[in-house]
This record gives C-alpha cells, sequence and structure tokens, in this order.
C-alpha cells in the first residue's frame, strides 16, 4: 500500500480516523490495510466535502472556512501540480490558519499582510504570498472579501546567485571519495549529465532507457525530452552500479526516494566528501556551464536541460569567461583567414563531453 492512499490517515489512541481539510473525521474499523478497512477508508474518500463554515475549526465568513473551501475548489486541486498543492497548502496552514483561522476574512487588511511578511524570512515570504494570491483570487471570485489584500505588497529578496554551480575541481573530488559503483556516484552523474530536477532524476529507472537515449517527462513542466546520455560516461555508471527495479536511485530499503529524503541523503554525501557547500541542484548549472564552455548556444543547452532560454542564461553565468573569449578568438581568426591560427582550448573537459562538442 502505497503513501500515496494512506495520506488522510491518522493514529489516535489505537484507533485509525480518516482526517481531510473540509470533511468530516471518520473512524476507520479493522486492520490497516484489511478490507473492512480500505472499504471504509475509501467511503470516506468519496464522502461529500463539509459546506464552508461546517468544519469543527471554522465559523461562517471566517479565515479558517475560506481556506477550507478553497483547498476543496477545482482551482486549487486542478489548477496546480500535487507538489504545488503540498506547498501552498502548508504556507496557508501554517502562517494563516493555524494562528488566525477564528478572525473574519472580510476584514483583512493589506497591512496586516505587510506585517506578517515583514517577520519572515525573504524567501518565506515570497513563497507565502504566491499561496496568497491565488487563495485571494479565489475569495473576491466568491464576494468573501472585498479587494485582495496581497496587492501591491512587494517581497526585496537579497542578491544572490542562487545555488552554487560546482567547479570541475569539486566534481573531481566527490567522485574520487565517491567512487564509480557507489550510489553516491550514479547520483552526482545523473544529475550532471542529465542536468534535471531532483524531482525527475529520483523518478528515472532502466524502462525510460531506450538505445542510449534517456526519455524524460518534466515533473514541473510536463516537458517530454530525449537525452543522447550514449555521449556521457552516464551509461557506464549506471552499468557499474546497482540500481533498483522502477528507479536508479533507491533507499537501504529498497524504495524509491521521497524528494526531501534525497535531498537530505545527497547532502550527506557532499559533506563527507568535504562538500558542505554544495548541493545537487548546483549539478544542473555545472552541467549547463560546461555545455556553454564547448561552446553550445543557449538553444542546445536549453534542448538538453529543458530550460528556458532565460534560465540557461542565468545558470551558465559561472562560464568559463577566458575559454569562451579565447574560443571566440578562434572564430574570429578563422573567419579572417580561412585558417585556424588559435586553437579553442578544451582542456580540463571529460572525454564524452568532448565527443558531445564534436557532435
Amino acid at each position: 500500500m502505497t503513501r500515496l492512499h494512506l495520506k488522510f490517515v491518522q493514529s489516535f489512541g489505537g484507533y485509525h480516523y480518516f482526517r481531510r481539510a473540509g470533511y468530516p473525521r471518520i473512524r476507520l474499523p479493522g486492520v490497516v490495510g484489511s478490507t473492512e478497512f480500505m472499504e471504509a477508508y475509501q467511503a470516506a474518500l468519496n464522502a461529500t466535502a463539509l459546506p464552508i463554515g461546517r468544519d469543527k475549526r471554522s465559523k461562517p465568513g471566517s479565515v479558517s472556512a475560506a481556506i477550507a473551501a478553497y483547498f476543496q475548489s477545482a482551482a486549487f486541486t486542478r489548477g496546480f501540480r500535487a507538489s504545488t498543492q503540498a506547498k501552498h497548502r502548508a504556507s496557508l496552514e501554517r502562517v494563516l490558519r493555524v494562528p488566525y483561522g477564528d478572525k473574519p476574512l472580510a476584514s483583512l487588511p493589506r497591512k496586516f499582510i505587510v506585517a506578517l511578511t515583514d517577520k519572515m524570512p525573504p524567501h518565506s515570504a515570497r513563497n507565502f504570498l504566491k499561496a496568497m494570491r491565488p487563495f485571494m483570487t479565489y475569495c473576491v471570485d466568491h464576494e468573501w472579501i472585498a479587494a485582495d489584500p496581497t496587492l501591491g505588497v512587494r517581497i526585496k529578496l537579497p542578491k544572490s546567485d542562487g545555488h552554487h554551480t560546482w567547479s570541475e575541481e569539486e566534481i573531481l573530488q566527490f567522485e574520487t571519495f565517491h567512487p564509480i559503483g557507489s550510489k553516491a556516484r550514479l547520483a552526482l552523474a545523473l544529475g550532471l549529465y542529465t542536468m534535471q530536477r531532483r524531482g525527475d532524476v529520483i523518478r528515472m529507472g532502466r524502462q525510460h532507457l531506450r538505445d542510449g537515449w534517456l526519455h524524460v517527462k518534466q515533473e514541473k513542466t510536463g516537458k517530454p525530452l530525449e537525452l543522447p546520455i550514449y555521449l556521457t560516461e552516464l551509461p557506464m555508471v549506471l552499468e557499474a552500479t546497482a540500481t533498483g527495479d522502477l528507479t536508479f536511485l533507491v533507499t537501504k530499503s529498497g524504495k524509491s526516494y521521497g524528494a526531501n529524503d534525497f535531498s537530505e541523503q545527497f547532502r550527506a554525501w557532499c559533506d563527507s566528501a568535504g562538500l558542505p557547500h554544495c548541493s545537487f541542484h548546483g549539478l544542473r548549472k555545472s552541467g549547463c556551464c560546461r555545455l556553454a564552455n564547448l561552446g553550445c548556444g543557449a538553444p542546445e543547452i536549453a534542448a538538453w536541460s529543458g530550460q528556458s532560454l532565460r534560465e540557461v542564461e542565468r545558470y551558465t553565468k559561472a562560464a568559463d569567461q577566458a575559454r569562451l573569449a579565447r574560443n571566440a578568438l578562434a572564430r574570429a581568426h578563422v573567419n579572417k583567414s580561412g585558417s585556424e591560427t588559435v586553437k579553442p582550448d578544451s582542456s580540463g573537459l571529460s572525454n564524452p563531453l568532448k565527443a558531445l562538442g564534436k557532435k
């Protein structure tokens, strides 16, 4: 039985209950997973949601009642991916519903939102506003509030280049500490050579491999990608490493990783290799920079990473400027004289990526 099937089950005092925002609490009989239990669970899933204001934690017109109705609406359940729903749900519950759920929604002032966000770290405040704005739009559309109190509220984020881009020296340090055949080395290779996000990498398995190509459908964008990984050392790493049945990366118990669990595990692998400032997402940036250093243009890099051209430009800021300048000079000499007098510098690149540059 998967975690998804039991997402609304909570246990108290030896008994199991169906708990879902906006629905009645129902006690589930029998042993977890038994026919009796699953029939009762399915019936609870099919139960009718409580009308707004009927939640025991809510009263008509309150913040809590509006949030409960919003979580059951098509605007929420169909408007966002499951991962985004989870983030918005957590933000609205933690920041607004729990401490202020009994307050009247109609009188929610803009200065209250400003005061809340002023107390938060910038990125937390930004995430809160991302959850609040569609919720407020829903409330305005239903005439539960006259105007959106988040309008005009802006969060000034500190300037940052985001996740650290791994250097070639740091990649080598990790590879030296975690040799081919280890799960850590496989995780690095998947991140570096596919240039995909954490959520996509943990779902990759042998069923996605065909004739040296890796077929991926990005979780965040829904974009299908075909990656020629036969041009990289990833197939060699896969061949030398024990993998799971449905996903390459599995936990010690043989289960697929959850996103947060994988991040924690990769954090431990980086720490053990003496790279506490490196993260898995930084490998995506490093892979893009490698391609940029080979002379690949933004459309080519975007075709591999699945990013927008604007994101590619941001991610490749760490590309080796000196090498790019030398390659530009080499092209200029070829165009002027018809013969190559200055050769592009490809030192420091792995053989697979040198081969990729010749294609």
